[in-house]
């Protein structure tokens, strides 16, 4: 692990090797190391499963290159992490004996798939191409490798050539590359559209290669644990024998389907199956896996929580969250697919309208629309109000715009795990792809010799796969399997706790609940916690790097616990989409205004009865007890409806505490800081997602007084 210079690079690492303990919490390594480089740590650390080694080079070190520029810092780093990778895989970079050989790939904390720069192939030079011939017995197979180095190092690098001689060099230039490539047109357009913050950055992971290529007991694949598509419980993806993972994701190929791996390789198919399995209990959902398998050994090379339709995201949460020995409860379910539950209405093609072709559904639905084949010209008719079909030999990241601005995506080449394929499931567009029988032109396309204008209207149906000239009948519809799942995950009230039942806490969010609570008494803390002072001993011994526990009475967060909270929370905000942090400081607001009139009301009465009367003691006022009912009552469907992040639903729940005390009688739990009252917790909830939206307490109260 290297440190850097800076006072944040003492606390977080900015090299990681993936196979390296690590004390962060889960959303911090996700913002460190990006998604890619995290999944790898977890895959190898946390599940055992066969990843080929290597390291990553965090989002803080592209921060401060993109700053600074390249540094003799990050070339020693660089060189170290190597080191240690040239012992644990008896490999030499740039030695003629056992040669390592590298990729080098982006992965950026929020999934941005193929928008950046990859290069494979990283350490191949006249001397190791004919070391990698000899080993294989196949100088065709190293010249291949050869031949896709120098394709991709032309491609990121922007520089006509081949790549240069000196591995070290290949090396830094490909770091440089993709760290660049964050900045990128095609990047930033991508960013613009799914509103990610310009201020991540990426992270850089440099792997051993494994090569698909090798021989005939070689493969690379892109698989779903289940059909993103409608949901189905069996495993779907991609497969291309003797071919590199580029090969699958850029579509430049037509994959086959998954299942030919089973009758190819059985025994492997049945070892994929059952590492994908593994991972979905991992993350809790769907998980796309990249894997390649090098003469017959299968290697994991990412994996991810998959994008799905709004149908397959319904029928999955429901079929997890029934599975017993699953870790996903119904209420959890409901919480994910509350958002895209409305939009579950698929187009059916009603007519009998004769196919011009047919591909592989994608992404389903049927659209009607204008055919155009250049983005750009997407981007304009779509500007104007027009609905488009973009059709492309295969999408590659430079269409981005075009393919945001379209309604339904048509590509000649690629698979299911293809790029157009994954970003139309994600954006929830139609998408027919592989279609091998079309040409794409300017002018328009030719499926099987029949050609259509651009400009002309066709229909594609991407579930079947098939396209037509003109419009087709549809109609929408919700089925009744849909309905039903949709109504069993919604009426889970027997299942859900009471108000004031406890929301369990996990040492991560315990820390971000301490770093934002600030000096704690020891009573509340048992009292937030759910537990006596004995249990309260060893909740904090298991984290006592970052509490101070020196006072009878209090404890507080250390340095390191701000640090750390930091960091969970910068990874919350990566998270959200489109703005949505700030949209829920922004609706905060307006409750936040009824819940501090309450308490002055509440205040204001209370002050004048102690004077006039001695005191109110116990005795509930029914009326102000009304009010925080029904105010509540808001606040806990608002809570519901944002699919928060575990401290969220911590927050929630004390809430809900704080209101079965004082409708028992106890009128402390209104506002008293002595409790962990409602008041208390309010203001901390809305600390955090001032936090959240990466404001601060000053400017949220400017924005309150303008308001």
């Amino acid at each position: 692990m290297i440190a850097g210079e800076d006072s944040a690079r003492d606390v977080l690492p900015t090299i990681v090797a993936f196979d390296e303990p690590s004390t962060l919490t889960q959303q911090a390594r996700l913002t460190l190391l990006g998604g890619k480089g995290n999944s790898l740590f977890e895959l190898s650390a946390l599940c055992g499963l066969p990843v080929p080694p290597g390291f990553t080079l965090t989002t803080a070190l592209c921060r401060e290159y993109l700053h600074r520029g390249w540094t003799d810092e990050m070339a020693d780093g660089v060189r170290l992490a190597l080191e240690k990778l040239e012992l644990k895989t008896r490999t030499h970079f740039g030695g003629q004996q056992q040669p390592l050989l590298l990729s080098v790939r982006s992965g950026a904390a929020a999934s941005m798939p193929g928008m950046m720069d990859t290069v494979l192939n990283v350490g191949l030079n006249d001397a190791t191409e004919r070391c990698l011939a000899d080993s294989s017995r196949d100088a065709s197979f190293a010249s291949d490798c050869r031949r896709r180095l120098n394709d991709t190092f032309a491609k990121a690098i922007g520089r006509k050539g081949d790549a240069p001689n000196d591995p070290w060099k290949q090396l830094r230039e490909a770091i440089e590359a993709v760290f660049r490539s964050w900045n990128s047109e095609r990047a930033r357009a991508y960013r613009r559209i799914e509103s990610i913050s310009e201020d991540l950055g990426t992270a850089v992971t440099v792997q051993q290669m494994v090569f698909g290529n090798l021989n005939d007991r070689s493969a690379t694949g892109v698989v779903f644990s289940r059909n993103p598509s409608t949901g189905e419980s069996r495993i779907f993806g991609d497969v291309l024998f003797r071919a590199q993972g580029d090969d699958v994701v850029s579509g430049v190929a037509t994959a086959l389907d998954i299942t030919s791996m089973e009758k190819a390789f059985p025994d492997l198919h049945h070892q994929l199956v059952s590492y994908l399995a593994k991972i979905e209990r991992l993350y809790k959902d769907m998980v796309e896996v990249e894997f390649t398998i090098e003469d017959g050994l299968l290697w994991i090379l990412q994996a991810r929580i998959g994008k799905r339709t709004p149908t397959a995201a319904v029928r999955i949460a429901a079929d997890l969250a029934k599975d017993p020995d699953f870790p996903l409860s119904r209420r959890e379910a409901e919480y994910r697919v509350r958002p895209v539950a409305k939009k579950v209405r698929t187009s059916l093609r009603i007519g009998s309208e004769k196919a011009l072709g047919k591909g592989l559904g994608a992404s389903p639905g049927v659209v009607t629309a204008k055919l155009l084949t250049d983005p750009e010209l997407a981007v304009a008719a779509a500007s104007e109000g027009l609905a488009v079909i973009l059709a492309r030999p295969e999408t590659s990241p430079s269409d981005i715009e075009g393919i945001a601005a379209a309604k339904g995506i048509l590509t000649a080449r690629g698979g299911l795990g293809s790029h157009a394929a994954v970003v139309a499931r994600g954006w929830g567009k139609v998408a027919v792809v592989g279609l091998e029988a079309m040409i794409v032109t300017p002018e328009g396309i030719s499926i099987d010799g029949h050609f259509i204008r651009a400009g002309d209207r066709i229909s594609i149906d991407g579930e079947s796969g098939e396209v037509f000239e003109g419009d087709v009948a549809v109609r929408e519809e919700l089925s009744d399997e849909m309905s039903s799942l949709i109504d069993w995950l919604e009426s889970d009230e027997d299942e859900r706790p009471s108000e004031g039942s406890r929301t369990k806490i996990d040492d991560d969010a315990l820390v971000t609940l301490l770093a934002i609570k600030g000096l704690t008494s020891r009573t509340a803390l048992s009292e937030i916690l759910g537990v006596d002072p004995n249990d309260l001993a060893k909740r904090l011994a298991a984290i006592s790097e970052y509490v101070d526990v020196s006072k009878p009475i209090f404890v507080k967060p250390t340095g390191e616990a701000i640090d750390r909270a930091g960091a969970a929370i910068a990874a919350h905000r990566v998270l959200l989409t489109r703005g949505r942090a700030e949209d829920l400081l922004l609706e905060f607001r307006s409750l936040n205004t009824a819940v501090k009139k309450l308490i002055t009301d509440w205040q204001l009465e209370s002050t004048c009865e102690t004077h006039t009367s001695g005191g109110r003691g116990n005795d509930p006022d029914h009326a102000v007890v009304g009010r925080v009912l029904k105010l509540h009552e808001a606040v806990s469907a608002w809570i519901r409806g944002i699919q928060p992040p575990q401290v969220v639903a911590i927050y929630l729940s004390r809430l809900g505490a704080a209101v079965e005390k004082m409708t028992g009688g106890d009128q402390r739990f209104l506002a008293s800081p002595r409790v962990d009252s409602y008041h208390s917790v309010w203001f901390e909830l809305h600390e955090y997602l001032i936090r959240l939206a990466g404001s601060s307490r000053e400017k949220e109260e400017g924005a309150a007084h303008e308001s």
